[in-house]
């Protein structure tokens, strides 16, 4: 099945790379194994199904999973590493997505290291990008390394993706310093990059009993006003999809889905900020009366 997006109009900021309305965007984390790629596989995949012409792009140089995700790992012959040192252009590494029109996966190389990423030839890569794109999706790895740092390097906006526990949150602390201080925009001395808090695997029954830090735990621990996007539930649909090579917001049915669907409509403004996140199954029919 392909998914056709309906043209709606989401706030656009202010210009990025060299006058381009393109919107750059990072997904990252302190921690490894928080729900990254999985966050950026939704978040790309809902923005096209709303008409925003989205390239996603892996930055996990060694250790690449966008591609099994997005099932799309069979059809990679170019990457990231391939564009950048001038073995391929970014038309022919470009994989578009079968089921959703509009949106692009720019797979990161399984057989170099980081040291391959330049910063000039990221710049290069995101400047061709935003030609074509309104919006570039980088998905981050983990950590403070080089890799990590390109990836927020040119970012317009951040989802920093944590879970409900204090190793998790006490990292994304030391990504959120990064943002304000490690990238384009803060060298430019231009507006700083948005931030936005995506929290992952949370259980309001765990929170209840005391077995998880809640929202307000964590927001009390980052000591800002960091806006949230989205609370995404403990899902066993989450692996399910990801098993299968399917972004999880492509089954609005679940809890996960329906949760990566609200992100989505935040991001793009459709949802008051004043609305309450949705935290666990049953908001929408609560929302809508059902």
């Amino acid at each position: 099945m392909v998914y056709h997006g309906s043209q709606i109009t989401g706030e656009m900021a202010d210009k990025g790379i060299k006058g381009s309305m393109a919107r750059i965007v990072v997904i990252t984390s302190g921690k490894g194994g928080v729900g990254k790629t999985t966050t950026a596989a939704s978040f790309a995949t809902g923005l096209a199904l709303r008409g925003k012409k989205t390239a996603l792009i892996d930055f996990d140089v060694g250790l690449r999973n966008l591609d099994l995700i997005m099932g799309c790992e069979r059809r990679v012959v170019y990457d990231l590493v391939h564009v950048i040192h001038g073995e391929a252009t970014v038309r022919q590494a470009l994989i578009n997505d079968r089921r959703v029109e509009g949106l692009s996966i720019l797979a990161a190389s399984q057989t170099r290291d980081k040291d391959a990423l330049t910063k000039e030839g990221v710049g290069q890569v995101m400047q061709e990008l935003a030609e074509s794109f309104d919006y570039i999706i980088c998905d981050s790895p983990a950590g403070i390394e080089k890799g990590a740092h390109l990836a927020m390097y040119f970012a317009d906006d951040a989802l920093v993706v944590t879970n409900p526990e204090i190793s998790s949150v006490r990292d994304s602390d030391r990504i959120l310093g990064l943002l304000s201080s490690k990238t384009r925009r803060a060298e430019a001395e231009q507006e700083p990059v948005r931030e936005f808090l995506v929290m992952t695997r949370y259980s309001p029954k765990r929170v209840s009993r005391g077995e998880m830090m809640s929202l307000e735990d964590i927001r009390d621990v980052l000591g800002t006003n960091l806006a949230v996007l989205g609370v995404i539930p403990e899902s066993r649909a989450v692996l399910q999809a990801s098993n299968a090579g399917t972004p999880v917001i492509l089954e609005p049915q679940t809890d996960a889905g329906a949760a990566y669907v609200e992100l989505v409509g935040r991001y793009l403004g459709e949802i008051d900020p004043q609305t309450p996140v949705r935290m666990e199954k049953g908001f929408f029919g609560r929302l809508f009366g059902r």
